[in-house]
C-alpha cells in the first residue's frame, strides 16, 4: 500500500511509504522531481525521469522523500543532469561511512519516512539554498506559460535558462514544461474531466496531441494509466 503526506519541514516536499505487495508494481512517471529513497538497509537517490521507471525485483518495503522540482541538487551536492533517468546508491554521491550511519538510523526508525525527512531537513540546513530562479520557473511552466516568455520574465536568455535548468532539473525547460503539462493532464483526467476537455485545459493542441505526449512520456495510454 502506498501512503504519502506533505513534509512539515521542507517546502513542497512529499514524504511517502510503500509496503510490500504481491500486486504488479506500477511504473513511476516523470514528474520533475527527485527522491531520496530507503529500502531495507539501502539509501538511494532517484534522479529526474524523462521516461517511465518500472521497479524490478521482489516486493520490498520502501520509504522516500520527493523533493519539490529543482530543490534536490543543492541538497545532494550533484547537478541533476548527472542523475537523469538513474537510481544511484547514496554512497556513490556521499562518503561511505556517513551514509552507513544514516542508513542504520533509518533502519532503526519506527517510521522510515519521518527519519528520511529529518535527515533531509538537517542536510538542507547545512547546505546552500537552491537556485531561486527554479521555483519561479516551475510556477510559470506549471501554469502553462511559454518557455521564451518565462525566460524574458525572469530576465534570462533562453540559453542561460537552459543551462540552469539542466543543473536544477536534469533537462531543459522545454522538457520540464512537457512533464508538468503531463501532470496537469493526469490530474484533470483522474478528476473525471473528458479527454478533449483535458487536452484543452492542460495546454495541448488537441486530444491527439495529448495522446501522443502521454505515450511518449509514459509508454502507455491515458486510459491505461487511469485504470
Amino acid at each position: 500500500m502506498y501512503v504519502e503526506r506533505r513534509s512539515s519541514s521542507l517546502s513542497g516536499a512529499v514524504v511517502w511509504t510503500l509496503t510490500p505487495s504481491a500486486a504488479e508494481a506500477r511504473p513511476v512517471l516523470p514528474d520533475g522531481c527527485m527522491d531520496l529513497l530507503w529500502t531495507e538497509g539501502r539509501l538511494l537517490v532517484a534522479g529526474p525521469d524523462t521516461r517511465p521507471h518500472r521497479p524490478g525485483g521482489a516486493p520490498a518495503r520502501w520509504a522516500g522523500i520527493r523533493f519539490f522540482p529543482g530543490t534536490a541538487p543543492a541538497l545532494l551536492g550533484v547537478p541533476a543532469y548527472e542523475l537523469r533517468d538513474r537510481r544511484v546508491a547514496l554512497d556513490d554521491l556521499w562518503p561511505t561511512a556517513p551514509v552507513r550511519r544514516l542508513c542504520e538510523r533509518v533502519d532503526a526508525a519506527a517510521d522510515p519516512g519521518a527519519a528520511l525527512e529529518e535527515i533531509a531537513r538537517e542536510r538542507a540546513e547545512a547546505t546552500d539554498p537552491p537556485d531561486p530562479v527554479t521555483a519561479s520557473l516551475v510556477a510559470a511552466l506549471a501554469a502553462g506559460r511559454a518557455v521564451a516568455a518565462t525566460a524574458d520574465e525572469l530576465g534570462l536568455g533562453v540559453r542561460l535558462l537552459h543551462r540552469r535548468s539542466l543543473a536544477a532539473f536534469g533537462y531543459g525547460p522545454k522538457t520540464l514544461a512537457r512533464i508538468l503539462r503531463l501532470q496537469r493532464a493526469l490530474a484533470l483526467a483522474r478528476d473525471g474531466v473528458p479527454g478533449a476537455e483535458t487536452a484543452v485545459r492542460a495546454g495541448y493542441a488537441d486530444q491527439a496531441h495529448l495522446a501522443r505526449d502521454v505515450r511518449q512520456l509514459t509508454g502507455t495510454t491515458l486510459g491505461a494509466l487511469l485504470r
